[in-house]
């Protein structure tokens, strides 16, 4: 390989570095966006004359203006004054202009690696579908934030999983690149063989965890049973009626998301502990230090989580939560990449 050919490589790998810290960063910002109850202060789509802020009083009552027509100011913020907006504003621009940055500083770069027929197709056709999946995120995001324009006061659940969810893909996507390009090889995500189909049901019960705790999220469902390890005194939600199979499957319904949101985090820990003995059993040696990972993130994940409902949603601690659930996804790839052929 020539001088040339190691220069191009190397660039590769550390965009593909500081691709993924850029979509961290704004999974990070749109947690905190979620949290302050800002997704909604700017109600236009605004692909390009949103790039600058308001820089003037007539500018800032325009965007004041706006909010003002929409439910979530008329039944929950109708004291808010402007340097209160300006603040939940703030929170919202931070994260569109970041989304911005991440399609441009994605696309440009990735034609030149294209054109330089220096780096791996199979890395490059990846690269491809992650950039499709931005362009779609932008869509998506705009659609959730609709959601919360017309009749409610926050945005749907449904979609607010959607979009963290395509976020959740787009840096797995980089990270198991990365992955592939630090090893040189070209392992294929979706193996679905004898060793590694149930390294694969791990990631798919993570995946729904995250779902789930967008829906915990986006129906505020952390601010009731602020108990653990009970719902108040009992396993159950008091009002959910256990005998009607329409509450129970009711995804609309605070409690019962938040108790499957529980639940689910038991049976993901449950299956890490037999997991990490079947490691061991085994002798799988390669394993044992990302299992070791593994335990550590997720046993910080389910202390934070605690904490975050006893405390009273602390936006620091809920923050923290949400950061860990990105770095336990990154841990639970990283075990099962060096599992996969």
């Amino acid at each position: 390989m020539s001088s040339y050919d190691v220069k191009i490589n190397n660039q590769f790998y550390f965009w593909l570095i500081f691709c993924l810290l850029l979509v961290f960063l704004i999974i990070i910002i749109g947690g905190l966006t979620r949290l302050t109850n800002s997704g909604l202060s700017i109600t236009e789509w605004e692909i390009f004359k949103g790039v600058i802020p308001p820089l003037s009083l007539q500018s800032w009552e325009v965007y004041f203006d706006q909010y003002k027509k929409i439910p979530q100011y008329k039944i929950l913020n109708q004291n808010m004054n402007l340097n209160e907006f300006k603040i939940i504003f703030y929170w919202e621009y931070f994260h569109r202009i970041l989304a911005r940055l991440i399609g441009l500083f994605f696309f440009i770069p990735l034609v030149y690696f294209y054109f330089s027929k220096k780096i791996n197709i199979n890395y490059i056709r990846i690269c491809y579908l992650v950039m499709f999946l931005i362009l779609l995120q932008g869509f998506v995001g705009w659609y959730m934030v609709e959601s919360g324009l017309f009749e409610n006061v926050s945005v749907s659940h449904y979609r607010l999983s959607i979009h963290l969810f395509i976020a959740i893909i787009i840096i797995s996507s980089i990270f198991w690149l990365i992955l592939n390009f630090k090893e040189n090889k070209n392992k294929t995500f979706f193996n679905f063989n004898k060793s590694s189909i149930f390294f694969l049901i791990l990631i798919f019960l993570i995946f729904i965890q995250i779902i789930l705790g967008a829906f915990v999220s986006g129906l505020d469902a952390g601010r009731i049973y602020q108990t653990w390890p009970l719902m108040n005194n009992s396993y159950f939600p008091d009002d959910v009626n256990l005998n009607k199979l329409n509450e129970l499957i009711d995804l609309n319904n605070q409690s019962i998301v938040q108790f499957y949101h529980r639940n689910l985090a038991y049976l993901i820990a449950m299956y890490v502990f037999i997991l990490s003995i079947y490691i061991y059993k085994k002798n799988l040696k390669l394993l044992f230090k990302p299992m070791k990972i593994l335990l550590a993130i997720l046993s910080l994940q389910i202390i934070l989580g605690i904490l975050t409902l006893i405390l009273g949603l602390n936006i620091y601690i809920a923050s923290t939560h949400q950061i860990s659930s990105v770095l336990l996804v990154f841990s639970v790839i990283n075990l099962y990449y060096f599992r996969a052929k």
